[in-house]
């Protein structure tokens, strides 16, 4: 794989702490499923420089494990990445989960009803952008709704499969996985890797890991996480470079059909208050969820409108088939 190193400025304390800032704002992001961090990144105007170093890096791991000339490649590719710039753009978003962790999941656990309204409410107003991006990659056809509602029904049927419940021991090997495919978020505006976890069962205990510094599980998952970037976004990549529309219409698809486990009136079969069992029309203090839920959307198509504000949508859409196709 060729990279092109990016263009890099001059470091000062003032771009810093303004990286740092921005890393903040994405962090919060990753912790609230529904909203994106690849959503955030392109209204800060981040999302291509962040791209494209986390490939470099994501490269530079991925030659280390597998070579050719493991030392040599990888330091060769590691001295592209933007220390600069990714490092304090990092540690905005390490701070604000760590600090945040803790809040969010206490939610999750206490008010089973009142978080899944305001996540459903953030990932139904969030199935806007992939479905704008789609519309925007080319024409639609048959083979677009089959793709669409093949994703969506296949989502629904899993999430229900699976129960959605909270993994209260989760091996390893999962946590491991989970991070490779959760990353993905970053490359995708509009897909949320929290929202991943939590139609899995590992949201929780994830923030709960974060809350406790459970070095061993947040170590996995970090691992997880940089050997994702090097495999499956690139794999995600090669997608949306060659089959951007069906890509972008599956993951919307996915997204639709998973909102199953966000529906706030549920019974799980396994006694668990947050997971995911027979639906339930709406009852007991209904205003308090449907309030939630809106104050998400509003939340999820304020970014949308701000991104909309800062870049045209037909420059927008250029520069991410151009870092696509660059990374790729």
């Amino acid at each position: 794989m060729t990279t092109t190193a990016p263009t890099r400025e001059r470091a000062t304390p003032v771009r810093m702490l303004t990286n740092a800032l921005r890393g903040a704002l994405i962090g919060m992001a990753e912790l609230l499923p529904g909203i994106s961090g690849g959503t955030v990144a392109l209204v800060v105007g981040v999302y291509e420089r962040l791209l494209l170093n986390l490939s470099l890096l994501g490269a530079a791991v991925r030659q280390l494990l597998t070579g050719p000339d493991r030392r040599a490649s990888f330091l060769r590719t590691i001295r592209q990445v933007e220390w600069m710039f990714l490092t304090p753009l990092l540690v905005g978003m390490a701070a604000m989960v760590i600090i945040a962790a803790g809040v969010v999941e206490s939610l999750v656990s206490s008010q089973p009803v009142a978080s899944r309204a305001l996540f459903f409410g953030l990932v139904a107003a969030s199935l806007v952008v992939p479905w704008r991006l789609a519309l925007r990659a080319g024409s639609r056809g048959v083979a677009d709704i089959l793709v669409f509602v093949l994703a969506a029904g296949a989502s629904f049927a899993l999430v229900g499969f699976a129960g959605g419940g909270v993994v209260a021991d989760p091996p390893l090997l999962m946590v491991f996985v989970a991070a490779a495919i959760a990353v993905c978020a970053l490359v995708v505006p509009g897909v949320s890797g929290s929202f991943f976890l939590l139609a899995i069962g590992l949201y929780a205990p994830t923030l709960k890991a974060v809350a406790s510094r459970d070095l061993g599980y947040l170590a996995v998952f970090a691992l997880g996480a940089l050997v994702g970037l090097g495999t499956i976004v690139r794999a995600l990549r090669w997608l949306l470079a060659h089959q951007r529309r069906l890509t972008l219409l599956a993951m919307t698809g996915l997204m639709l059909g998973s909102l199953r486990a966000l529906w706030p009136w549920q019974t799980a079969e396994d006694g668990d208050p947050a997971g995911v069992g027979v639906l339930l029309p709406p009852s007991g203090d209904v205003w308090m969820p449907v309030l939630l839920a809106l104050a998400g959307a509003a939340a999820v198509f304020a970014l949308i409108v701000v991104d909309a504000k800062l870049s045209r949508p037909a420059v927008a859409a250029a520069e991410e088939r151009d870092v696509v196709s660059r990374v790729a």
